[in-house]
């Protein structure tokens, strides 16, 4: 039976007794049903996965004693960092999900012209906490033990001179693909809009700062469909799918 894995915030030292916080804590007793006894996985987000037994598992006061550290995860071998156009509810929730399962390092949430989704001071915090949600619970299941990169959201323009690596934007327009590029020496920045796009002011913006339109075949994909299809073929040819 495969060992549950679990992220916890406070920095893991072996041979301690760790106090699980509150989400955590209702993932192993409300969601795993986890027992006093019982063997588990945790892991901080530095790149080290820790064996542990549970050894109390009541509301409130759940925690479990580390054993000796796994080893350490290796660097990637393809940087990507993914610059994402907010879109709504589950399409931005699917997208991040995967782009983690597909190895992303960072995410860049992006405030487009034709971004849908309003986001005041509070709404910004509370989606901000919810998507690093949805990237903690991608890193448990696919067995990630580095913690990727959450951004605060910002308009493309303000965060183009931040772009490291090959500066990559998804355009269906554009006339290259992927396979015809050579292989980044820094990794890369991969930019792609909300629903409905770039705006032309956009792409030609993203253009200017450096980015390279690149196209994915003859069809249209949605927001939450080509930053995945994109990252694996970027992994395919230059990252961990090689």
């Amino acid at each position: 039976m495969r060992i549950p894995r679990v992220f916890v915030e406070p920095p893991l030292s072996p041979g301690t007794v760790v106090a699980l916080d509150e989400r955590a804590a209702r993932h192993v007793i409300q969601v795993l049903r986890l027992r006093q006894g019982d063997p588990l996985i945790l892991f901080d987000g530095s790149g080290r996965d820790y064996g542990a037994e549970l050894v109390s598992a009541a509301r409130g006061e759940t925690g479990a004693r580390l054993g000796n550290p796994g080893p350490i995860e290796p660097e990637a071998r393809l940087a990507s960092h993914l610059w994402l156009g907010i879109s709504r509810g589950e399409r931005m929730d699917f997208a991040l999900q995967k782009a983690v399962e597909l190895g992303v390092s960072a995410v860049q949430p992006l405030l487009c012209a034709r971004t849908v989704v309003k986001l005041d001071a509070n709404r910004r915090e509370k989606r901000l906490a919810h998507w690093r949600g949805v990237i903690i619970a991608a890193c448990e299941q696919s067995g990630r033990r580095r913690l990727p990169a959450l951004a605060e959201p910002a308009a493309p323009e303000a965060v183009f001179t931040q772009a490291t690596g090959t500066r990559l934007l998804l355009d269906p327009e554009a006339e290259v693909g992927l396979p015809d590029l050579p292989m980044p020496v820094d990794g890369i920045t991969l930019l792609v809009g909300p629903e409905g796009g770039l705006t032309p002011a956009e792409r030609a913006a993203a253009r200017d700062a450096g980015f390279t339109g690149v196209r994915l075949g003859p069809r249209i994909l949605r927001t939450e469909t080509a930053p995945l299809a994109a990252l694996a073929v970027a992994q395919a040819l230059w990252g961990d799918l090689r």
